[in-house]
């Protein structure tokens, strides 16, 4: 008998390089800003503006970057997205001043709404749904290999190259990949080193019906479900980001570590971080495969993640430094866990056509919620009350997701025009 090709696992490889570049091209400013900022003169509150330009349009480009990926499929749509965030990335190393950069960070976020989209699309498209969950943590862990590689590497290229070169040299990193994604992406009935044996496991689903594949993008704003995806995404992803730019100051200014003790911290916490992503895959997978249904596998999954997230929240009431990381780390694997199988969701529900518009939705009610609750309200908590009430809400957000998905999700199944 013929063995089954693997090709489902190189263009998965494709998605996590190409996911990692993505967030290269985010972090890059956050690392060298101490530079830019001397050279550029930006005071601390046109860094704001510098970086609410990019959250803005890439909260906003979650939309139509979703709608263009379901249009055009995949292949094209991601190619105009990667093409897009990797030329404004480049473009960075032009600006003269702190209007210009927040042009290019806004084109940068506009462009990169389109990754998530692109690649849960394309994990549809090449993974059955109970290997879907795995895939999308695999390919999501290159955000966190981003951000422990990412600073020592910007640092060094600053130091040997400047940081207008950082730019253009992560920026170029892009195109590379932008190559290779036209060169290999096909659909796998059309892909030439798919066999019949992959393709009968891919397809092992069954096929979508007719209705499900004429499925619209307005139509899925109908849905109950459509609402619980984007619900979940704005509380929970802030929680994110709240831990990605808050983090570091707290660590500083509260519980004063110094450089050194943040350059090992930072790194073992998105290490966990990406140790959750795949786990929390890998979980609701085998479920799947010892005969839960899907969204019996999805939930518990994702119960266990958010059970995780109080007990992290912790971290702030305890006095022991090692015990803080451990338990920040709990945090980031946690949500990393949730996020996979969040993603996840729009797979289970909705047909290969809508998933990129669903996740856009989703993707956009994220970012929303990232600006008022990672962003607004602990600038204000923070100043007038500390850092203590902030993480302890940050630890019940995912837990009140949980109930949105429960209720409004129900049992998971194909929806139907």
């Amino acid at each position: 008998m013929t063995s089954m090709t693997r090709t489902r696992w190189w263009i998965l490889t494709l998605l996590f390089f190409i996911t990692t570049i993505n967030y290269l091209d985010r972090i890059v400013l956050s690392v060298l800003i101490p530079v830019i900022r001397q050279d550029l003169h930006i005071t601390t509150e046109h860094y704001s503006y510098v970086t609410g330009a990019f959250q803005m349009a890439y909260t906003i480009g979650f939309i139509f970057m979703g709608r263009l990926i379901d249009r055009y499929g995949t292949r094209l749509g991601y190619s105009v997205a990667i093409a897009f965030w990797s030329a404004a990335a480049v473009l960075h190393a032009l600006v003269r001043s702190t209007v210009s950069l927040a042009f290019w960070r806004a084109m940068l976020g506009f462009g990169e709404s389109g990754n998530f989209p692109a690649a849960v699309k394309a994990v549809t498209e090449w993974f059955p749904k109970k290997d879907r969950a795995l895939a999308t943590g695999l390919f999501n862990a290159g955000t966190n290999v981003a951000s422990m590689v990412g600073p020592p590497v910007f640092v060094w290229m600053n130091a040997s190259f400047g940081w207008r070169a950082s730019f253009a040299i992560t920026g170029g990193l892009g195109f590379v990949w932008l190559i290779l994604w036209v060169l290999l992406y096909r659909l796998p009935e059309m892909h030439p080193h798919v066999n019949q044996a992959e393709l009968d496991y891919i397809h092992s689903d069954g096929p979508e019906s007719k209705t499900q594949s004429k499925m619209g993008w307005g139509a899925v704003l109908r849905y109950k479900q459509t609402s619980a995806f984007a619900l979940a995404k704005f509380l929970t992803d802030p929680v994110w980001w709240f831990y990605l730019f808050w983090l570091p100051p707290y660590l500083y200014d509260v519980r004063k570590f110094n450089l050194e003790e943040i350059a090992w911290a930072l790194p073992a916490i998105y290490l966990m971080a990406d140790f959750g992503s795949v786990m929390g895959g890998w979980l609701s997978g085998h479920f799947i495969r010892i005969g839960w249904t899907n969204a019996r596998a999805r939930k518990v999954t994702m119960a266990l993640s958010a059970c995780l997230m109080p007990i992290a929240a912790t971290a702030v009431l305890v006095p022991n430094a090692v015990v803080v990381v451990l338990l920040m780390s709990l945090a980031t694997a946690g949500h990393q866990a949730w996020s996979a199988n969040l993603y996840t969701t729009t797979t289970d529900v909705f047909p290969k056509r809508a998933v990129a518009s669903v996740t856009g939705i989703g993707g956009c009610a994220g970012g929303l919620g990232g600006v008022i609750i990672s962003s607004l309200v602990p600038g204000f908590v923070i100043a007038h009350f500390g850092y203590k009430p902030v993480f302890l809400m940050m630890g019940v957000l995912h837990l009140s997701a949980l109930v949105i998905v429960h209720k409004m999700m129900g049992d998971m199944k194909p929806v139907e025009e």
